[in-house]
């Protein structure tokens, strides 16, 4: 596989960041791991945030502190898909969010990025002072359980969560 890089959102990624929030709606896709993308159309207003979001001392008190990754291919500094490590649990998270969320854009799915990106992700997870993840998917997501699988994912249960209606599998990687 071509070589792939996790960065922070940048100034430098700006239009392509609008630029996949926008093939990401087109799709109907959810944006997981995107963190605040969906609520705003200012590219400079989400690297903002997420920069906030990662340091405990100016992370929004409805939030836990969490670092926001893109996935970039070195060829063509292309984005090609997003990440969020979340550093601690809410309740929310604890039952259906876990501590990853990740999705690839729609144009580049089914090409390994999503187990190339969560591969990468979990040395930093350990950095953080982590000892194992929980990484949630919705039940018939056979792409992401895959990835979940092949990043060492041991799966523990399946829960309902009532917001969306929807069956969520709850899986547990060792670091």
């Amino acid at each position: 596989m071509e070589e792939l890089v996790l960065l922070r959102p940048t100034a430098e990624y700006a239009k392509q960041i609008m630029e996949c929030k926008k093939e990401y709606l087109a799709a109907g896709s959810s944006m997981d791991g995107c963190g605040s993308m969906r609520r705003t159309d200012d590219p400079m207003e989400y690297i903002e945030k997420c920069a906030l979001e990662e340091n405990p001392e100016t992370c929004p008190d409805s939030l836990v502190p969490a670092t926001q990754f893109m996935l970039v291919r070195k060829a063509d500094n292309k984005v090609l898909g997003f990440l969020q490590v979340r550093h601690e649990f809410n309740d929310y998270l604890s039952k259906y969010g876990g501590h990853i969320g990740y999705s690839v854009r729609p144009s580049e799915r089914r090409k390994g990025y999503a187990k190339a990106m969560l591969k990468m992700a979990l040395p930093y997870c350990r950095e953080i002072g982590l000892d194992r993840v929980l990484i949630t998917c919705t039940d018939g997501n056979i792409g992401s359980e895959k990835t979940i699988l092949a990043n060492g994912g041991v799966y523990e249960s399946t829960v309902h969560e009532p917001n969306e209606d929807e069956d969520l599998k709850r899986f547990w990687i060792e670091l």
